[in-house]
């Protein structure tokens, strides 16, 4: 169930007016891959595959590819003319050869290995559920140190970036929505229902929204806990029951993406979620995961090509509208400015075959796109946390996502992020998935108190309030097993382990 995304990104205001083209652009064309698995297309030779094709945005050719996709054997199953990308079903294996070569259409390729039959996250291990007897000791300290929260004593995280000094100031706006793109989020929750938002919230599975109510639900609650868990640590209110989140005053939405057979993130249904998020009037958006089935996508291959495409469209998209994505660095502890990496996990719906990756050139995503916030990870002591992944000018920032070799002085002494589960349940989670929605509230804050700035804005206040971190003086040993596990290159204000250091919730509010 845990997946590994990466992150490359620089700039720290740079405007994201970017066009497709230039956004390509960033993405080179050629890309280090031995061996590169078949194209989608190829290796799938029975059954009914998707694919996205991605065509000029005008309505001529729009029509003209429509007529094109039939004739070539296939169904238009979603049309986001907006973007020029159609999500496309066909059970013909040379579907994604003929398309390509259609007048108008700029990329086409399947989305997965496996036809489609009648949860890639980035948290690191189960969650670990707080019983009613660990909870009881966790509200009797609580209550000695006057926290309004009951769990609040095991909330270490709140504290470390002040978020727990600035609901007193300013909790965030009720006119601010960050959206959790994730495994659904269980809103009858009591601690997430008073901020809940139903009207902003959908299940995109398959590449189409649907808004029916309690569509964005978890399909399982036992197993697809991570979107609810992520939704508390963004915005669980202030109201004497359980936790509390970063930005307790804001709403938050739930745009499930995680198909029901396997849990995956396929890329339709990413795509669907970003425009859905920007039609929708959502500010921020929380990526804890990497788009299936391909850790990282070569743009060599026409089908990993063609996802990146497709995807970036919707996240531009969604920019242009004025949202803010943030999104997971991820658990490999790879350095993610290295020449080169090794990727035996893709892709994650069939057989994976081991590769050699450069990160430069193939590309994890959203969290590779331009314009989207990466976060790493840290414990309580303040340093990264053993699992996450890191790289000088990859790293935006850093968050608390926990750490279990870095033990808080707690009532639990647990050194993971405590956070809501469904059915009214509470549970510890590590992971970059845990840090990326501490950034999300605390944008949301930020968003609150600078109503009028531009996602690119954001991104630059982030970084400029964020508590600058330098690298550790000693060899760093994550797990304390006496390896160097990672090395940090930089100075004290930019560099791979934390960015432009660890964002603060409090200075976002003043």
């Amino acid at each position: 169930m845990a997946h590994l995304p990466s992150r490359r990104r620089l700039a720290l205001a740079v405007p994201v007016v970017l066009s497709l083209t230039a956004s390509l652009g960033f993405l080179p064309a050629a890309a280090s891959a031995a061996p590169v698995p078949a194209s989608a297309a190829r290796t799938a030779d029975a059954g009914t595959l998707a694919y996205v094709v991605n065509t000029k945005v005008d309505h001529g050719t729009i029509r003209k590819v429509k007529k094109a996709v039939a004739e070539a054997g296939g169904t238009v199953v979603a049309a986001y003319d907006r973007i020029g990308v159609l999500v496309v079903h066909s059970a013909n294996p040379d579907f994604g050869q003929k398309i390509r070569a259609v007048r108008g259409v700029q990329s086409a390729g399947a989305t997965r290995t496996a036809p489609l039959s009648a949860a890639g996250t980035t948290d690191e291990g189960a969650a670990q559920v707080l019983s009613k007897a660990e909870a009881a000791k966790v509200e009797k300290a609580s209550d000695a140190a006057g926290q309004s929260e009951p769990l609040e004593a095991d909330q270490w995280d709140l504290r470390a970036i002040g978020a727990d000094k600035a609901a007193t100031i300013n909790p965030g706006s009720k006119r601010v929505t960050v959206a959790v793109i994730d495994t659904g989020v269980d809103d009858t929750h009591p601690d997430l229902a008073p901020n809940f938002s139903a009207s902003q919230s959908a299940n995109c599975v398959g590449g189409v929204a649907d808004t029916t109510p309690g569509a964005w639900r978890p399909y399982d609650p036992a197993e697809d806990y991570h979107g609810t868990h992520v939704a508390g640590e963004i915005a669980a209110a202030r109201n004497g029951i359980g936790v509390s989140g970063v930005a307790p005053g804001v709403k938050v939405a739930g745009i499930k993406v995680s198909d029901p057979k396997d849990g995956l993130f396929y890329p339709e249904n990413v795509v669907c979620a970003f425009v859905f998020a920007a039609d929708h009037g959502v500010e921020i958006t929380n990526n804890s995961y990497y788009v299936d089935p391909w850790l990282y996508n070569c743009m060599d291959d026409p089908d990993q090509r063609a996802i990146v495409d497709a995807v970036n469209r919707a996240q531009l998209y969604a920019q242009k509208k004025g949202t803010l994505s943030v999104a997971s660095a991820g658990n490999s502890n790879h350095d993610l400015d290295s020449d080169a990496l090794e990727d035996a996990s893709s892709p994650d719906d069939t057989t994976p075959v081991t590769r050699t990756v450069d990160p430069h050139e193939c590309f994890d995503i959203p969290t590779q796109l331009p314009g989207v916030v990466t976060v790493s990870a840290t414990g309580v002591k303040g340093a990264k946390s053993y699992y996450s992944s890191y790289g000088l000018g990859v790293v935006d920032v850093a968050a608390p996502g926990g750490d279990k070799f870095q033990i808080p002085d707690t009532p639990s002494a647990n050194g993971r992020i405590l956070s809501t589960l469904p059915n009214n349940a509470y549970g510890f989670l590590q992971g970059t998935s845990m840090a990326s929605p501490h950034v999300a509230g605390v944008a949301a804050l930020l968003k609150s108190t600078h109503p009028h700035a531009s996602p690119a804005q954001l991104q630059a206040l982030l970084k400029l309030q964020a508590d600058a971190t330098s690298c550790p003086t000693e060899p760093y040993d994550g797990d304390g097993n006496g390896v160097v596990d990672a090395t940090c290159v930089g100075g004290k204000r930019l560099n791979g382990f934390y960015g432009f250091g660890v964002v603060n919730a409090l200075r976002a509010v003043k």
